[in-house]
């Protein structure tokens, strides 16, 4: 696997940092996950449901790597972490601000001691600036950089996205930057500072959104289904269900109102181009809406996509998992009786494996402070005092 023989000392919790170490984990990276002694991990306790003690959400995002147990606020916690720090290519925490440099593991205490190690940081609004010391949360973060503002109907309240979207692209971001540290200590011999705010990832994702405040001054609003600038490319209304439809393109335009039997709309000059179509887009539903609910959605299905226009059902959760067993495409893994999400990036000769089962806490502890020299009667003695 491509990162096989990169070991990843993992500070984190809860979703941001152990979905960026997963991802590590399951292109080949050793990942030792360091948690508190008796507790570990919150996100461990983050139910129901629970399997065998452990919550479903950690089972999410913490496959492929091994627990280990220091009192970080201990000597021999300390020490412990120093020495696997010295034998890392990649740190990684998402503690608030701060608390790394007063545990004594700052990013220059780091470098000084081991140059190579790439240390990475996930927070919530960066080291700096006026918001750097506050706490936050995936769903803080989703309000204070406009995203829930943006998401729901006009008529209705903000509302937050389905998903942890901030923490998962603040994981992603971590593992690009990551990577890239990883490629330039190639040529320097040195790791750096790579830090990711949840803040700062999930603005960036604004892209067309921002560009028409920044550029045009226009504020975005809540739209429900639709698209700011692209009309048709919403939900309807089938006789058995909801379909939503993305005419993208003049082609796709054509071909759609072939399909739906409403050429009519072809000559009609408020609906000639894209811009007309959403200047015109409340006179335009009014004309599609009647004719979708003739048929149901697999009928719909079928005729768009055979006419190369882009459709789908909107379905639940378990539909979509369940329609994904049948696709080949091994996005659903089973490990030891367990079933998990796949792994969506596809290497031809050098392919992920989901090969290590979430970690019972403290699983690891032993073995990996034994490898590090460590006698079974010291171990003993550190677990007795509640250090390990």
């Amino acid at each position: 696997m491509p990162l096989t023989g990169l070991r990843v000392i993992d500070l984190t919790r809860i979703l941001a940092g152990p979905f960026a170490t997963m991802m590590l984990g399951d292109m080949g990276a050793e990942v030792l996950k360091i948690e508190r002694p008796g507790t570990g991990d919150d996100a461990r306790n983050w139910g129901p449901p629970f399997i065998d003690g452990i919550s479903t959400y950690f089972l999410s995002v913490n496959r492929n790597k091994h627990s280990v147990t220091l009192d970080l606020k201990s000597e021999v916690g300390k020490g412990v972490l120093w020495e696997l720090i010295e034998t890392a290519d990649v740190v990684i925490s998402n503690f608030r601000v701060g608390v790394m440099d007063s545990l004594g593991f700052s990013f220059e205490e780091v470098a000084e001691r081991a140059p190579r190690c790439v240390y990475g940081l996930i927070n919530g609004y960066g080291q700096s600036g006026e918001r750097a010391q506050r706490p936050s949360f995936d769903v803080v973060v989703q309000a204070e950089s406009g995203l829930m503002d943006l998401t729901g109907y006009a008529d209705g309240k903000p509302t937050k996205v389905g998903v942890s979207i901030a923490d998962e692209i603040a994981g992603l971001y971590m593992v690009q930057g990551i990577l890239l540290a990883l490629l330039e200590r190639q040529q320097t011999e040195r790791g750096q500072l790579v830090e990711v705010a949840l803040h700062d990832a999930l603005l960036s994702m604004f892209t067309f959104q921002a560009q028409r405040y920044l550029s045009a001054g226009l504020q975005p609003q809540r739209m429900g289904n639709r698209h700011p600038s692209i009309v048709p490319y919403e939900t309807f209304e089938a006789a058995d269900g909801t379909i939503v439809v993305a005419v993208g393109t003049e082609g796709i335009w054509e071909r759609f109102c072939t399909v739906l039997g409403v050429q009519h709309l072809l000559g009609n000059e408020k609906f000639t181009r894209n811009p007309d179509r959403v200047a015109n887009r409340e006179q335009l539903g009014k004309e599609l809406a009647p004719v979708f609910l003739r048929h149901p959605v697999a009928y719909w299905e079928e005729q768009l996509s055979a006419s190369g226009v882009p459709c789908g059902r909107v379905r639940a959760l378990n539909e979509a998992i369940e329609s994904e067993r049948r696709t080949g495409r091994d996005m659903v893994v089973e490990i030891d009786g367990l079933e998990l999400l796949g792994v969506p990036i596809k290497l031809s000769r050098s392919p992920a494996q989901v090969k290590g089962r979430p970690p019972q806490l403290g699983e690891h502890t032993e073995a990996v402070l034994t490898s590090l020299g460590h006698t079974v009667e010291e171990i003993s003695e550190w677990r007795d005092a509640g250090v390990i």
